[in-house]
This record gives C-alpha cells, structure tokens and sequence, in this order.
C-alpha cells in the first residue's frame, strides 16, 4: 500500500487548476484504498456483517458512492440524481450498523459500478467547477472533504477487516526496525497561551475551527505513547482487577465483560499474544499499545500516578513551536507528511516502535505524535469557541458532549489527508476496535516551581 500527501498547506497556490490537480490526486488516492480494501476479499464476505460494530463492508462501498453523488454531482455540480431512492438506505443516521446487514443493499458489482459511475462524473464537474464564491466550493473544499470521507471509511473498512474471522486478506511490510529508544520518557510543555484549532487550513473540517486562543499550564508529556512493555506492567501489577485504578462506568465494563488484556490480546504458554488481521503473532514490547478503550488508558495513568493530556495539552505538545512561537500544521513545520516523519496511510498495518520518526519530533522533543495511534485524551468532545457546523450539523454538531471522548494524532491507519495537527476524532469511551492507544501526562510539582525547573 502507498501513502499519500495530498492534503492542502498553508501557502498553497490559489491557482485553480493547482487546486483542481490537488483535488484529484486527493480523491484517486482514496479510490485506490477503497479497491483494495474491497477486492481482497470474495464478495460474501462483503455482505457478511463481521461484527454488530461495524457495517458490512459493501454498505461502506456504496456509502462513499453516495456521499460523494450527494455533494460532489448534486451541490456542487447541481447536476440530476442519479440514484435518489437509496439516500435513505446508505444514511448513517438513519441506520444503525447492526441494522444494516438487514437492508435491500447493492449487491457488490452493482454497488462497485455506482461508485465507479459517480467517481467519473465528479471528476467531470471537478474540471470546472468554480473554486471561489462559496464556503463550499472555496479552494476546493467540497472535493477536499469528500476525500476525507472516503479515507475516513477506508480506515473504517480495515478495522472491519481486523474483525474478520479467517485467513489473512491484507498484507504489507513492517516499519523499519528501530533502536532502543534512549531519549528523556517525559517532556515538559511550557505554560502560556497559544493558538489553538484553525482558521487557515483550507480542508479543515468544522470541529477544527476557529482558530482560539487557549491557555494552558505548565505540564509533562510522554515523549512517545505508552507500549506495550509498560501495559503488561500494569496488567501484572493487578490492574484488570483492582477498581481503585477505574472510572466507575469502566470498571462495570471489565466485570461485565471480563476484561484483562487489550482488545485482541490472549495469554498462551506464560506468552502474550495478539490477533492481527487473521494472524496470531507475539505482542511485540516496543510498539505503541493498541486497541485500548479511554477506560483503559484512563485506568493505566491512574496506575501509573500520572493522568491523560487534555486535548487542548495534547495539541499544544504537538503544534506549539516556542521559538517562533507560532502553532504550526504539524509537529515538525508545516509541510505535508512523509514516510520518514510519521506511520500514515496504511502502508504499515502495525504501529512502528516507540521512538521511531525523529525527523517528525515536535520542537519540544515529542515524538510520534502524528500516526501509528490515535491517543485518547482526557477531554469530552466540544464545540470551540465560535463553532459554526458547515456544511451540515450531523459530522460534528451531533456528537458534541460528554457522550464522547477526543482522540488525536491520526494512526498507520489513517491517511495524511484526514490527518492534522488540528484534526479531532472522537469515539464512546468503551471502544476498543479502533486503532487507539495514548500517551500520559502529569502536573509540574510544587517541588518542580520551587526549584525553578518550570
């Protein structure tokens, strides 16, 4: 699988066939994902429900062929429906997953030859559609977010795939292998203001706008997310069974449950193992940990006498450049993601080890802040400042609240252009299929400002 950098840049021309050529780049990208995930497998396992969490895969298909009819032919293009009478069938809203396996869906080749159909059409109305004049339309907004959408079910689409019973269906090659990381374990964050979320980023969805001032005291940050060497500890040390470390809502989920190990994991022989994509494999100790609700990872800071970043900590640690005291797109400037900076777009399916992608470092000596897992933060999901839902209330407005928790940085799952310094995913604490794993943060010391070491 090959990564992608297709996501816009602060200086990016305005030109419009620079913007019409990013545009398409974006979309053939996600299409490319999209087959692959979808032809790896015969097509009843694509109707086949693998799990009540997730859609069968070839709902997701047409899915992304209806979106992408909807904004792309419809609003942008004002074009005639092509399929009106299944706008109901492939709405989110209107259909929980569990629910959708039960549904008149198309069949695999019809559903490939809609998606197929409106692609070519939206690429004829991306050769002239006007890139200024509206919200919508502005810089190629519309195209930048229908990408998105598909990436973001293409990511969707490979934990369906983790899910999956059977033989293996997707492979690629590992990270590079990486040395012990030997660096400082924590990292200390400056207090003050800086500027959080975005007003510039072209793409940007509406969650992450405005761009506002936010202060934050001073605190320490894991230089690199939490593996699962250190998860075993806790694991060891009684964690799963001790409800002092637990949320009360996590610790009935663990009894109700029966919780004692990540998502996926299984002890044989004295030996941790892992399921991953059909293969059973040993937990490696250096990778990031996987596959963990925000419970968990709640629980394991509590063990571990430290606490989850808040979101607003968390952006800070990854955008804040304090000598030139500006937030920049991503911890290492503002340029695109590359291979050597951060594990996106499913070229590996695992994380890389903990310390990998110093060239993606943040000026404060973080690393890994973008890509191989999204890191729960402590931070319910809420509307900045200023937030106005565009171009429809139900991507964000809907969820806002104490229902959901905010995860950030992306993962080897995700692909660069769903992927920002401001980007905010956000999930039920309880989740434990995504590609989610965290961090640990703490408060500075009385001890700490007394010596003068903040």
């Amino acid at each position: 699988m090959t990564g992608s950098t297709t996501g816009p840049q602060h200086g990016s021309p305005t030109d419009p066939e620079a913007l019409r050529a990013r545009a398409q780049t974006a979309l053939l990208a996600a299409r490319e994902r999209t087959a692959l995930l979808t032809s790896c497998v015969e097509d009843p396992e694509l109707t086949a429900q693998h799990s009540p969490l997730m859609s069968p895969l070839v709902w997701d298909l047409a899915h992304i062929g209806n979106q992408e009819e909807q904004w792309l032919l419809r609003a942008v293009g004002g074009r005639e429906a092509l399929r009106p009478e299944i706008d109901s069938l492939y709405d989110a809203f209107e259909h929980p997953r569990a629910a959708r396996p039960s549904l008149p869906l198309l069949a695999p080749d019809e559903a490939r030859r809609y998606a197929a159909d409106v692609r070519g059409r939206a690429l004829d109305v991306l050769e002239s559609a006007p890139f200024h004049g509206s919200r919508l339309t502005d810089a190629g907004f519309a195209f930048g977010m229908i990408a998105q959408h598909e990436q973001q079910h293409d990511e969707t689409m490979l934990i369906t795939h983790q899910l999956r019973a059977g033989a293996p269906a997707l492979t690629a090659p590992d990270p590079d292998p990486a040395p012990p990381f030997t660096g400082p374990s924590e990292v200390l964050v400056p207090g003050g203001p800086f500027m959080m979320g975005t007003s510039a980023e072209p793409w940007a969805l509406d969650n992450e706008r405005p761009a506002h001032r936010r202060l934050v005291e001073p605190f320490f940050i894991d230089t690199t997310p939490v593996t699962n060497a250190a998860y075993q500890r806790f694991i060891d040390a009684g964690g799963y069974d001790e409800p002092r470390w637990w949320h009360e809502r996590g610790w009935e989920t663990v009894r109700r449950n029966k919780l004692t190990a990540p998502l996926f994991w299984r002890r044989e022989a004295g030996q941790w193992l892992r399921r991953r994509f059909g293969t059973l494999e040993p937990v490696p100790d250096d990778e990031p940990v996987l596959h963990v609700s925000w419970y968990e990872a709640d629980a394991y800071a509590r063990w571990a006498g430290r606490r989850l970043p808040t979101e607003a900590e968390w952006e800070k640690a990854a955008r804040h450049d304090p000598g030139e005291d500006r937030s920049t797109r991503y911890p290492w400037g503002d340029a695109d993601p590359t291979p050597d900076r951060a594990n996106l777009g499913q070229r590996h399916l695992r994380p890389a080890p903990a310390g990998s992608y110093p060239q993606g470092e943040s000026p404060l000596g973080v690393r890994q802040l973008i890509g191989d897992v999204w890191e729960w933060t402590a931070s319910d999901f809420l509307p900045y400042p200023g937030f106005v839902a565009f171009p429809y209330r139900e991507y964000s407005e809907v969820f806002f609240g104490g229902d959901y928790k905010v995860l950030r940085g992306g993962a080897f799952s995700v692909d660069a252009v769903a992927c920002r310094g401001t980007f905010r995913n956000w999930d039920h604490p309880v989740r434990r299929q995504i590609f989610s794993g965290f961090r640990t943060a703490r408060d500075v010391t009385a001890a700490e400002t007394a010596q003068g070491l903040v």
